[in-house]
């Protein structure tokens, strides 16, 4: 295997010479590669507008061709005469950046490639012919291989008669070797100064699907597009788009749209089978189509992939990120393998202590931040050199320790800073605020509190927790009204929403659901105390509705049915953050603005060059959830609330709840009633010590006038805005195809000035961005000690059941038989480890930025903008953590709230895995 670092001049013939090109001897880890395990762990970094200074990891070479174009022989090229003046001649020299598949880095192979005219480029001028109103291009010409610099580039050079050709507007690159290549970018010597192309994309060797079309870094909206490339615009979005037929293989780019109906499996079993979300009964966002043949047993439903899933080939993991992904898939797997083992063949079986639960944990080996290695047999190569050479100095010991965490559970933050935090009712109220779901409290507007549903169906709706029952437990300090019109009462409200699904649920086994409502009272310190908890099972033909409020005990049953009550909630809460906060409302909704991008934003338009690093690695992380994490029997059915049923809920919530322009964050606050417009029209906080929403407006703001500065920039009036055909279309389908089950609803923002515009872009990248980074990697801090966090509850309550006799016995036991099962935990925690994880190369708001932003000095100072107050708001933040008086966010035990602190991506100073900054897209 020919490696980046070996010279190639012991490969190829004396005459190429060696390379003119510095080189830093090893190849970067930090570049782009595939998730194909046969290619190439490198990745091209996008800050770099210099295209041929890129350092590539991989094999490649550098080329140059001089095409010494005789205009009188050469027909189909550029004439260089007007009348009688023949014009002068100059010479455009390109340097073309890329990388090879790594199967074909022999070194007999890529001695053969470099012989080889399999790269051919063509260049379109950015003008039309003035004669003919044609456009003007050169033929294709052949890269033939010069030398080799460990950076990998083909240079090559072309002579065009510059009077008549123009600036280069477009390179069209067509691969003619065996194997696809990674074109990282070309940068184009002309006349009047370097043209830059960052190009980042795979370019396949299939026949009819080998050609390419890049355009220079300079943007442009549809009405500006230079006339000479005009064409090729509209032809590169029609190839992404597809014909709308046939099964899509790996090696396409083409972006189309599906509705979830390949989750189930009903060609493997009945059980299997599962309703398609998307459509008028099912209301879901789509995904991107695969064209997977029909199910025999179900033809609604497409049958399940035998391999990879298809996503265009641009959407796909870097070889290095995938290696990041699947070396902590196998870690985190291993240390559930003895628990695993232990319960194979029973996945009912309990803890049968809380000390059991504690053992899964290596105490004081903590989840300590750092990006994930990328390289699996290098992981434990490294793990074994170390063992070994420990073993040769006689520290067996330490051995023996290094190898039993690899069979441990790194300890969670929250279990790492407080032993009982699971156990306390503060503790329990300020997750809420600054905890892993801190998007569903929502203030208290009026007593008593009722539902919506039918109560012919469902039985009486009103609440048992009555103003008299909250007067008492907040000791009288005000009455209850009061207590409504001071803003003082706060909810989690998981009643609608999860009562017409109990009785279906608790027909699966090992498993039950509740609806609930949990009530908490703002104390004068800022802090949030609960106040009761009302459980509650729907009438049914063949029984009464029961329902019954919990309340913080002074008696020790009452304080241990509190306990159990708070596993109900937890379990409630945690299943629909996974559902909703998680998955619907970031990853599953994104998804369409990706596709509609691709589809109808040119690569050229700003506002593609805008959004683009907000969508990296979207549809190919979707793309693995459906795989093993949503699907029918996978871990969310098999360990989360409410089982089977958790994708009919999550699109139940699409239908009544999702609104996009209620996705931005002040409209979210304002519609949960945590925030309040005043006077002056500037927003309020409800609870003042929000820690999400404190750290998150500063957030918002900044994105927000990082993209005012930007869509100012490209739109001098809202009649560009109107005249933009590509952003409308872009709009109009994310709208009417991405989420075509609402597309007739009020609420759909109209693009037809700079600040509609501007608050659309703005909650996308939030969403993105923010949103995602507060959701996501709280998870395993959080509920990676489960009894914190709950995925499931398997027990129903003692009252309900009459069952009286084994809780007075032994109510530990019972709470243990509440929480998730042994089996279900090694589900759980290595997937909420996996998701809680950095991978190698992330790239993080405010710190990444795209080339053609740096090309344009205008841009380039808007982001160093940008840049600076992100860094600002990160030590707003570290004040914050340090400030007694927010005791949501600092005192004895508790983590500080650091999801949405920006970073620049050094972690040696950081203590927690989510202070590791806000990464810029839905990556993992």
């Amino acid at each position: 295997m020919l490696t980046a670092t070996q010279p190639l001049g012991a490969v190829l013939p004396p005459r190429h010479g060696p390379s003119s090109f510095p080189s830093s001897g090893k190849a970067s880890a930090g570049l782009w590669a595939p998730r194909r395990g046969a290619v190439s762990s490198s990745k091209v970094r996008c800050t770099s507008v210099s295209v041929s200074q890129a350092v590539v990891n991989g094999q490649a070479a550098i080329g140059t061709v001089v095409a010494d174009v005789d205009q009188e022989r050469q027909a189909g090229l550029l004439l260089t005469r007007r009348g009688e003046v023949e014009l002068p001649v100059v010479t455009l020299k390109a340097t073309v950046t890329l990388r090879l598949n790594e199967e074909w880095s022999t070194t007999e192979k890529v001695a053969g490639m470099v012989h080889q005219p399999w790269l051919l480029l063509e260049f379109f001028s950015s003008e039309l012919d003035p004669k003919t109103g044609k456009e003007m291009r050169t033929q294709p010409h052949a890269a033939s291989y010069s030398r080799m610099d460990g950076a990998g580039s083909f240079v090559y050079e072309v002579t065009v008669p510059s009077s008549s050709f123009g600036d280069v507007g477009a390179v069209v690159v067509e691969n003619h070797y065996s194997s696809e290549v990674f074109i990282s970018g070309i940068e184009v010597q002309h006349p009047n100064g370097a043209v830059n192309f960052n190009c980042s994309s795979w370019v396949t060797c299939h026949a009819g699907y080998n050609k390419r079309i890049f355009f220079p870094l300079e943007s442009y909206l549809p009405s500006q597009t230079p006339e000479g490339v005009a064409r090729l615009r509209e032809m590169d979005l029609e190839a992404k788009r597809g014909d709308g037929h046939g099964e899509r293989m790996l090696w396409q780019r083409i972006y189309d749209y599906a509705v979830y109906n390949d989750l189930g499996d009903p060609d493997k079993s009945a059980s299997l089978r599962r309703p398609v979300l998307g459509g008028k009964e099912h209301p879901y966002p789509r995904r991107c189509r695969t064209g997977r043949p029909r199910c025999k047993a179900d033809p609604s439903s497409e049958t399940r992939a035998a391999g990879e899933i298809y996503v265009p080939r641009d959407e796909e993991f870097t070889a290095r990120k995938a290696g990041a992904f699947l070396t902590k898939k196998v870690t985190s797997t291993l240390s559930a393998f003895t628990t695993a083992q232990e319960v194979a063949g029973d996945r009912r079986r309990s803890f049968p202590s809380l000390a059991a639960i504690d053992a899964l944990y290596e105490d004081g080996y903590r989840n300590q931040p750092g990006q994930q290695p990328d390289n699996l047999n290098t992981y434990f190569t490294d793990l074994l050199e170390k063992q070994v050479e420990l073993l040769l100095k006689g520290e067996k010991e330490e051995v023996k320790e290094d190898i039993r965490k690899v069979f441990k559970f790194q300890t969670p933050e929250i279990h790492q800073k407080d032993k009982l935090a699971w156990f306390r009712d503060e503790e329990f109220a300020r997750e809420t605020l600054a905890g892993m779901n801190p998007l569903s409290i929502q203030l208290v507007t009026e007593l008593p509190i009722k539902s919506k549903l039918d109560e012919q169906t469902y039985g009486p709706g009103d609440s048992l927790i009555t103003k008299e029952l909250i007067e008492k437990q907040i000791n009288g300090v005000m009455t209850a009204d009061e207590a409504v019109a001071k803003k003082k009462l706060f909810m989690l409200d998981y009643y609608d929403m999860f009562l017409p699904y109990v009785h279906a649920v608790r027909e699966l086994e090992g498993t039950t659901l509740y609806a609930s409502r949990t009530v908490f009272f703002l104390e004068e310190e800022g802090t949030l105390r609960p106040v009761a908890i009302e459980l509650t099972r729907p009438k049914s033909p063949n029984m009464p509705q029961w329902r019954q409020v919990f309340t913080p005990g002074s008696s020790v049953a009452d304080s241990w049915l509190w306990q159990l009550a708070k596993a109900q909630v937890l379990a409630h809460d945690t299943g629909y953050h996974q559902l909703v906060s998680h998955w619907l409302r970031t990853h599953c909704c994104v998804e369409p603005y990706v596709i509609a991008a691709n589809r109808q934003l040119s690569q050229m338009h700003p506002i593609y060059r805008l959004l683009h690093p907000h969508f990296r690695f979207t549809m190919e992380i979707n793309a693995q959830a459906r795989a093993s994490l949503i699907n029918a029997d996978g871990v969310i059915e098999s360990s989360f609330s409410p089982g089977k049923y958790s994708m009919l809920l999550s699109s139940g919530v699409y239908d009544t709840f999702w609104e996009f322009d209620k996705e931005a964050l002040p409209a979210d606050l304002l519609r949960r009633g945590m925030a309040f417009q005043r006077d002056d029209g500037e927003l309020e906080l409800t609870i003042k010590d929000y820690p999400y929403a404190n750290d998150g407006l500063l957030i918002w703001d900044a994105i927000k006038d990082w993209v005012s500065e930007y869509v100012n920039h490209y739109y001098a009036a809202a009649s560009d805005i109107t005249g933009d055909k590509e952003l409308q279309l872009f709009w109009t389908e994310v709208r009417t195809r991405g989420h075509a089950d609402k597309r007739d609803e009020p609420w759909w923002p109209v693009l037809d000035s700079r600040e509609s515009l501007v608050q659309v872009l703005s909650t996308i990248i939030w969403v993105a961005s923010g949103h995602h980074a507060a959701v996501n990697f709280p998870q395993y801090p959080y509920a990676g000690y489960f009894p914190n966090r709950p995925t499931t509850a398997r027990r129903n309550m003692p009252t309900e059941t009459g069952d009286m006799r084994a809780f007075l016995e032994d109510p530990e036991k019972v709470l243990l038989d509440t929480f998730p099962s042994q089996y279900q935990s090694t589900l759980a925690l290595p997937v909420l480890n996996l998701l809680s994880s950095h991978s190698a190369g992330e790239e993080y708001l405010g710190v990444h930025s795209e080339p053609a932003w740096m090309a344009d000095a205008e841009m380039r100072a808007a982001f160093e903008r940008f840049n600076g107050r992100m860094m600002d708001i990160a030590e707003t933040i570290d004040r914050r953590n340090k400030d007694p008086a927010l005791k949501n966010r600092k005192g004895p035990g508790v983590v500080p709230y650091v999801q949405l602190k920006p970073n620049y991506g050094d972690f040696k100073d950081m203590t927690s895995v989510m202070e590791m900054g806000i990464p810029t897209s839905i990556s993992i």
